[in-house]
């Protein structure tokens, strides 16, 4: 499965998160600990998407995310190495992928795919996908179709989200498009069709959805609010250059510091703004 990291607060380079920590997104391409089963390497290319407006308003509807993707494994692209060392957002997105058999590694089939302002990026996958992916393709909002450019189940997972209402209702949107992809693979008597952790974002907020149709989902953790763990470790000086509205979402930690990370509650969604998050149940929707 792949790893991706969804970070929001104070600008930083991204290399402080991709590079810098003991068990940084790059060391994770090689040396991923929780994948189980799949093994612990993600080499079948990256990606990383990040907003430049420094304001909380949402951003003009013409206005889009910076995307940066690669095919390489993400550990021995120099370009990637030399553009986090150069480039600060407040918010992004950055992911390596494993893909999924059959999935072409393609720089298209790479993540966060982008929408408008949207940003989309997603672990886990759609069971037996290729025998779903006609009915699924084919519920997509015809003027939205021209825009698919891979061949992912995640991309097709976003533009039905897109379809389903995602720029007005992000929960229910992803609701209805998990809801859909369940009903169509019981139609094709195709078992536990969903494994999930999704991160979306408009450039203002971040919504993180972790869900399986059978348990456990992907693993998915946030980070503990940084003026708690300032009092818990004024030793890091680290964590003396963010302040308190700054979070990482992320599919393993990044540290081994106690106390830093959380687990996600499975079936569940958190919507992240301004160092606030608030944890809502997440329940497919089907029509």
């Amino acid at each position: 499965m792949c790893r991706w990291l969804a970070y929001t607060g104070t600008p930083i380079l991204l290399e402080e998160l991709l590079y810098k920590p003991e068990h940084s997104l790059i060391d994770q391409s090689q040396h991923s600990r929780l994948r189980g089963d799949a093994g612990t390497t993600n080499g079948d290319g990256f990606g990383t998407g990040w907003y430049t407006d420094p304001s909380d308003e949402p951003l003009d509807p013409d206005e889009t995310p910076a995307l940066f993707r690669g095919i390489e494994p993400a550990w021995g692209d120099r370009n990637l190495r030399d553009l986090s060392a150069h480039v600060r957002s407040g918010l992004f997105f950055a992911h390596i992928r494993a893909s999924s058999p059959g999935a072409a590694v393609q720089e298209t089939n790479c993540h966060p795919f982008r929408n408008g302002r949207w940003l989309w990026m997603h672990n886990g996958g759609i069971n037996r996908f290729p025998e779903l992916r006609r009915d699924l393709v084919l519920a997509i909002d015809p003027a939205l179709f021209p825009l698919v450019e891979g061949t992912t189940d995640t991309e097709t997972m976003f533009y039905l989200a897109l379809t389903f209402g995602l720029t007005k209702d992000v929960p229910g949107a992803v609701e209805r498009m998990v809801g859909l992809v369940e009903a169509t693979a019981g139609h094709h008597g195709v078992p536990d069709p969903v494994q999930m952790t999704v991160a979306v974002s408009d450039g203002v907020r971040i919504w993180a959805f972790r869900y399986a149709s059978e348990p456990p989902a992907p693993s998915l953790f946030y980070s503990t609010s940084i003026e708690a763990l300032q009092s818990l470790h004024p030793e890091n000086a680290n964590l003396r250059l963010v302040s308190d509205r700054t979070r990482v979402v992320v599919s393993e930690p990044l540290t081994d510091l106690p106390d830093e990370w959380r687990p996600v509650d499975e079936s569940s969604y958190s919507i992240i703004e301004n160092g606030r998050d608030e944890t809502f149940r997440f329940a497919p929707q089907r029509a």
